[in-house]
């Protein structure tokens, strides 16, 4: 007696996959640390209407606090 099989096979239609991430263009502008905070140890940024704290550390190292 043969089997038979309840199951539907499978429509042949590609499994659609995560957009990706776009690549950080190449023209991205560059500024020098050192141009931005002009010898001093912090910079206030104003965005959209809060104002952000990028500071210098005694290791040389750039913190961004809000």
């Amino acid at each position: 007696m043969p089997v038979l099989s309840l199951r539907q096979p499978l429509p042949s239609c590609p499994i659609p996959r995560p957009a990706l991430p776009s690549p950080t263009p190449a023209t991205a502008r560059r500024v020098s640390s050192h141009a931005l905070l002009e010898g001093e140890r912090e910079l206030v940024i104003q965005h959209q209407g809060s104002e952000y704290h990028l500071r210098l550390t005694r290791n040389d190292k750039l913190i961004l606090t809000k």
